[in-house]
């Protein structure tokens, strides 16, 4: 494709290229080692005999990563209950191979994943197979008798309810089984199950759990070890039942941290759900917010899940208004349960792009970024299958499995019927990011501390987003733009400080499409900055590049890409849109008094949804209010700006 010179809605020049796969994942190293080194001998240039390469020498990520950082399995107590799937199948099933699904259907992934979470509930952590095994630890406790013959009964009706009333304990202040000698069987097998499927520069089985604490108000925490089972055999997953504050969590994380010498971190559930508490500018006590606080979760929650099975939280239309892609998979109407109707004063505390804000106004007062986050997408799925993909979604929980009826199958059950969630709601994503130096649990660790990750909502899109003050439109016309990034700049998850010249920031952006997915629509950047005298902030999102010759109207509103799916037979052309695009921006309304963030948002053009996949595959018509289309997109990690 030639090159193509085209106007941005910031009335910067985009620039749109033909990049190659090694043109976005790939480059040389960071400046340091890549000046050719050259002697004149009469006409002949002669290069030194160690920099040829432009590959060689390279001391930064060359490719993302592919995982999840949320899969649940046999071993959590409310997959347990329907799902007969092991952590090791979970495994299994990420790095490629096929498995066999509770319900018997053979389930593989398109391509393999590059590493995996198994985050099973910290709550009564391995009861389920334990008390369906008849484990003796179990059966020691008079509620443990009364479930295993209740399950064991042969009673359909009766083993259901009482999986029901399994559930519905975990919403309880004491755990109707406590057994602690049994959570640490399950948990020592565990690591040896992580460490069995763990493969360094190969597969990645990091160690994590879920901590699960005000249930339907969804305040949930995945938590991720750096370390192996040596480390991570001294501790047991901390839950609700130790304390339904998370910034307990926290302490308790600091503490771990200090025994061992190891090193952890956790990652905020979607908080779509949570009815305006998961970004409450207070402590969770309601408490005015204290800089310890603020400085606990800027430590240990360094990313936030923001695309999920249940619903996205990037943005919201209640709170952008002005941004047409804010609307994506909302779940808006209630609590997880359906037990407290949402209202417009809650969505603030719930969406990423509110939160980022929100970190801003904080550290203005306190000194500390607590919400300083950057972008991870996960699945939540509860069949220990990482199915993300719109062609291959196996759903929320084993209950239901693929098959005619499942888009009207009633997942979430509310006492106001409006409230209630139904199977065609369900979101078939997300999937994480890393740009990790290895595939090792050490470098993707470090790669989620220091932010350098993205979210998509279930597609493989290569994104690479880099911020600095001298990046140049020739940067995007490279076949390397990760070198220019690197040396002038810094990535995704960085940081910038005011220029000495007072020079606006530049930043360089690529995206690069999923080979099996739709072409790219386009390329923006969302912009957010605090006014630092009125302690106000604001947003605004800039297309930034673009597919086709399409032209920014007189409101600088840029035409859609067009639609060529055919939902009756889920398929579409990739006659639209843009294999890649990359291009250099400049902030045009750069002031450098305001703090500010910046993240680049990368949309494709429509595709297939999974319930036009299914309509097709099972011959059934759902109604108008069933969406059969869905555009994927990306997230990236913020990089922020600091006056000063």
């Amino acid at each position: 494709m030639p090159q193509t010179y085209i106007q941005s809605s910031s009335l910067k020049p985009g620039i749109v290229t033909s990049l190659v796969l090694a043109t976005l994942i790939f480059g040389v190293s960071s400046g340091a080692a890549q000046e050719f080194q050259t002697e004149q001998e009469d006409t002949e240039v002669v290069l030194a005999p160690d920099a040829f390469s432009p590959y060689a020498g390279r001391n930064f990520p060359t490719r993302p990563l592919w995982g999840d950082s949320h899969l649940h399995t046999e071993v959590s107590v409310d997959a347990g209950t329907m799902n007969r799937l092991s952590q090791a199948d979970a495994f299994r099933f990420a790095r490629g191979e096929e498995v066999t699904t509770t319900h018997g259907l053979r389930a593989k992934l398109s391509r393999p994943l590059d590493w995996l979470v198994v985050s099973d509930h910290a709550e009564m952590y391995g009861l389920m197979p334990q008390l369906l095994a008849g484990d003796v630890q179990v059966l020691a406790s008079e509620q443990g008798r009364i479930w295993y013959e209740a399950l064991t009964a042969g009673d359909p009706q009766l083993a259901f309810n009482t999986a029901m009333e399994i559930v519905a304990s975990l919403s309880g202040d004491e755990p109707p089984i406590d057994n602690p000698k049994a959570i640490k069987h399950a948990w020592e097998n565990y690591l040896k199950t992580a460490e069995q499927f763990n493969e360094p520069g190969v597969f990645t089985a990091i160690i994590g759990y879920e901590y699960t604490t005000e249930g339907a108000n969804n305040l949930h925490r995945n938590v991720l070890f750096r370390d192996g089972p040596l480390r991570a055999s001294q501790t047991r997953p901390f839950s609700q039942y130790d304390s339904k504050n998370p910034e307990d969590l926290w302490a308790f994380l600091a503490e771990y941290e200090e025994r061992t010498g190891g090193e952890v971190l956790a990652i905020a559930h979607n908080g779509n759900l949570s009815n305006g508490r998961m970004f409450s500018m207070n402590a969770y006590d309601g408490s005015a917010l204290t800089e310890e606080i603020a400085s606990m979760r800027a430590r240990f929650e360094p990313l936030y899940e923001v695309t999920q099975i249940k619903g996205d939280g990037e943005a919201h239309p209640f709170l952008s208004p002005d941004d047409a892609f804010a609307d994506h998979d909302t779940w808006d109407a209630a609590n997880l349960n359906g037990t407290e109707v949402k209202t417009p004063d809650m969505l603030a505390g719930e969406y990423a792009r509110e939160a980022l804000k929100r970190g801003m106004q904080i550290e203005a007062d306190l000194g500390i970024n607590p919400f300083k986050f950057g972008m991870v997408g996960a699945t939540d799925s509860h069949t220990a299958m990482a199915t993300a993909q719109e062609d291959n979604f196996f759903g929320k929980h084993s209950g239901v499995e693929p098959e005619p009826n499942r888009w009207e199958h009633l997942v979430i059950e509310a006492p106001d019927p409006e409230l209630s969630i139904f199977g065609w709601k369900q979101a078939a994503g997300g999937l994480g990011a890393v740009w990790a130096t290895e595939n090792t649990r050490e470098a993707i660790f470090d790669a989620m501390m220091r932010k350098e990750t993205y979210a998509t909502t279930g597609s493989r899109i290569g994104v690479r987003f880099f911020g600095g003050y001298n990046f140049t439109e020739e940067d995007a016309l490279s076949r390397l733009p990760a070198d220019a990034g690197y040396r002038k700049g810094v990535p995704m998850g960085g940081n910038i400080g005011a220029a000495s010249d007072g020079k606006s920031p530049t930043f360089l952006v690529a995206a690069l499409k999923d080979p099996i997915s739709g072409n790219l629509d386009r390329i923006q950047i969302v912009k957010g900055w605090l006014d630092p005298e009125t302690g106000e902030t604001s947003e605004k999102i800039f297309d930034v590049v673009w597919s086709g010759d399409r032209v920014p109207d007189a409101n600088g509103i840029l035409p859609d890409v067009g639609n060529t799916v055919d939902v009756a037979n889920a398929t579409w052309t990739n006659s639209i849109g843009a294999p890649e695009l990359v291009a250099v921006w400049e902030d045009p309304d750069f002031d450098p008094l305001m703090p500010a963030f910046y993240y680049t948002r990368v949309i494709e053009i429509p595709t297939p949804r999974w319930t036009a996949y299914e309509a097709n595959r099972f011959g059934v018509e759902m109604p108008d209010y069933v969406p059969m289309v869905t555009t994927e997109r990306a997230y990236t990690s913020p990089i922020w700006y600091t006056p000063g």
